[in-house]
């Protein structure tokens, strides 16, 4: 299925990154621990080869290669799990709190078939695991993934929103059938009250969009009663990577407190490695130069092009600790 995975460790041991490569194909998954696999164990897998949404902070917007199979999203966590077992001795079924999100490189909801394929296989092999799908918020029909929600159990939603306007959020967001941020706010519900599951929505703030206002705007769209808020460290590309993410964790509290304030129950997002081999929000890149080097097998995103917002840099090779 894939050709080479090639493994990229943080220092500090506490997240890995897996870039997939097959001949059609290149994908990324991050593996965290917290602080042992036993206790914690958190996958990111991706659910696409680059991305179409093209949001204009993410290292894979710029280009998209294809859909992944059922297999191919699968093989990801899997395989992950099956090192993690081999060098540790810990098995999947014995992690305390296992998590494996989609929310890497794709759409998970422009591959929805696929994706509740996959949710099924993973729901059979991985019982005690906690599954999350995080969506840009695609304007298409959600009833097979929540149909997916209702019957497999313990799979979670959460939208990344990211701005309290729609005007702001269309320039980060370019994809045109995307849905308004009120209508997000109402499949949200339609999760909730099929699941009875909270939904979440992630937040990247930085300076121009952590005010006052926008809580207020965010409260008048997503009940605190039904919603918890996820808050997305970022960094700003002007910056050092340390020094950016000091700045922006400062950012970060000061949001999550006006959102506390208003009854939200919060958390932070702020995996290890974002300074160091480019493991958070927005850095899984590798599809970049991997569409240069294969320009029949990419097509740009709507997004190519297009001013930056906010994004992460990640540094150059020498930085980065192979095996």
């Amino acid at each position: 299925m894939w050709k080479t995975i090639d493994r990229m460790s943080d220092p500090e041991g506490f997240v890995e990154k897996h870039v997939f490569t097959a001949d059609s194909a290149v994908v990324e998954s991050v593996l965290y621990r917290y602080p042992t696999y036993a206790e914690r164990t958190v996958i990111c897998c991706s659910t696409q080869s680059g991305c179409p949404v093209g949001c204009r902070f993410c290292g894979a917007g710029d280009f998209f290669v294809r859909n992944l199979t059922a297999e191919e999203i699968a093989s990801q966590p899997i395989h992950l799990l099956d090192m993690v077992e081999d060098e540790t001795g810990t098995k999947a079924t014995d992690i305390a709190s296992l998590q494996i999100m989609f929310m890497s490189m794709g759409e998970p909801m422009l591959n929805q078939s696929r994706l509740v394929e996959a949710l099924g296989i993973l729901r059979l092999k991985y019982p005690n695991a906690a599954l999350l799908v995080s969506t840009s918020g695609p304007d298409v029909d959600y009833n097979l993934f929540m149909v997916a929600a209702e019957r497999l159990g313990n799979v979670g939603l959460q939208f990344s929103v990211h701005e309290s306007t729609d005007a702001a959020r269309d320039r980060l967001v370019p994809f045109k059938k995307k849905l308004s941020l009120s209508q997000m706010a109402e499949r949200g519900e339609e999760f909730f009250s099929r699941t009875g599951r909270t939904p979440f929505f992630n937040y990247c703030v930085h300076e121009a969009n952590g005010t006052q206002a926008d809580a207020d705007r965010l409260l008048a769209l997503f009940r605190p009663d039904i919603w918890q808020a996820t808050i997305s460290v970022i960094s700003e590309r002007d910056e050092t990577l340390r020094a950016a993410h000091e700045r922006q964790r400062e950012v970060t509290e000061t949001f999550m407190s006006l959102l506390s304030d208003r009854g939200y129950s919060t958390r932070r997002f702020d995996p290890a490695g974002q300074d160091t081999i480019g493991g958070g929000c927005g850095q899984l890149h590798y599809v970049q130069q991997w569409a240069k080097e294969n320009p029949d097998k990419a097509r740009p995103s709507v997004g190519r092009g297009l001013p930056i917002i906010h994004s992460i840099q990640v540094r150059d090779e020498g930085a980065l600790t192979f095996r």
